[in-house]
């Protein structure tokens, strides 16, 4: 085994930098009080040392453990295979980062995995959760408010138990749907169908309200369930040509289920977008770029939506050390949506 050398301790970055242990303490926890010059001789002591806070005091001084959880609704096998996700963990990550704070990712499998996330949200482990890819039977927004740890929802909340005034950022669904099937009628497109998302989650079934504000008269054969995956794409577009052949227009929900839309119809010899047009919701690049022809979508600024996440939490988490009267909880955020026109439509 290979001997390790002894840890810096708090008295010897004293010792070094000529002050006091508690003044020490006061520098290396954020602690006032401390004039410049001498805070300036503990922090240069610190790096000649290479001493390292040890976060358990740390947190009985600042009442903080400068980790957050991360809990997203899905198992493990859809978050690592949709970039989506991917992209709204950057987007987290980079602002945690910043504000010196570590993310701490928690999947749910299945419902023993709810239980086992409630647990560790209510040990006192983090300072605070972001929360998103809920369905409408998920039981954790009720494990989460009885942890009593502060939260951010990624996606409007869409449930009765107090999670309608909860703080959460999402996108434009309604409007940014409504806008992509626009752009479809203003092709001359009349038998436009819609592949909507899983529909006991919100940005599913706005997107579909969007799409019904244009098409108020749509055939309802037009319209069939998806659940955001390219599988479900294939299988909606089966379904969809199987039920109405002469359609010559697409909405799908994601960018995912539009590439599993363009690999039936190029198998079904429909040509995109001279017989079928299509379009995406994400411009989620690896694959709106990626696809044959490459797809017109919707663009949300994914990774936006997760740093603004991450800051209302730490924005909140801050406000709460501070006196009464000093500022409101965050509110939440609705980020406006585009249309990005490729080849696809």
């Amino acid at each position: 085994m290979t001997e390790t050398a002894p840890r810096p301790t708090l008295e010897a970055v004293a010792a070094r930098a000529g002050v006091s242990r508690a003044t020490v303490s006061r520098v290396v926890n954020g602690g006032d009080g401390v004039r410049e010059p001498l805070a300036e001789r503990v922090r240069r002591a610190v790096e000649e040392l290479g001493y390292v806070p040890n976060q358990a005091a740390r947190s009985l001084v600042t009442k903080r453990h400068d980790a957050v959880a991360v809990v997203i609704a899905e198992p493990e096998t859809r978050v690592f295979a949709d970039p989506f996700f991917a992209l709204q963990l950057r987007g987290i990550s980079k602002e945690l980062t910043a504000h010196d704070s570590q993310l701490v990712l928690l999947l749910t499998e299945g419902r023993a995995d709810h239980a086992r996330v409630g647990r560790y949200l209510a040990g006192g482990h983090v300072d605070g959760a972001l929360v998103f890819s809920l369905h409408l039977d998920d039981p954790l927004p009720a494990l989460v408010r009885r942890a009593g740890v502060p939260t951010v929802f990624g996606g409007r909340p869409g449930w009765g138990d107090g999670t309608r005034s909860a703080v959460y950022v999402d996108s434009d669904n309604r409007g940014g749907a409504r806008e992509a099937v626009r752009h479809l009628v203003g092709l001359g497109r009349r038998r436009i169908a819609h592949i909507t998302g899983a529909l006991d989650q919100t940005s599913a079934v706005d997107r579909l309200d969007g799409f019904r504000d244009v098409m108020v008269d749509a055939d309802p054969r037009l319209i069939v369930e998806g659940d955001f995956t390219p599988a479900g794409g294939e299988r909606a577009m089966r379904e969809l040509l199987g039920r109405c052949p002469d359609l010559d227009a697409v909405f799908a929900a994601n960018d995912l289920t539009a590439s599993g839309a363009l690999r039936v119809l190029r198998a079904e010899g429909r040509r995109v977008p001279d017989d079928v047009a299509v379009i995406g919701f994400d411009d989620m690049l690896p694959v709106a770029e990626q696809t044959d022809p490459p797809l017109t979508t919707v663009r949300q600024d994914i990774e936006e939506m997760g740093r603004l996440m991450a800051r209302l939490l730490l924005r909140g988490l801050d406000r709460r050390g501070d006196e009464p009267g000093m500022g409101g909880e965050p509110s939440s955020v609705v980020l406006p949506t585009t249309l990005v026109r490729r080849a696809s439509a």
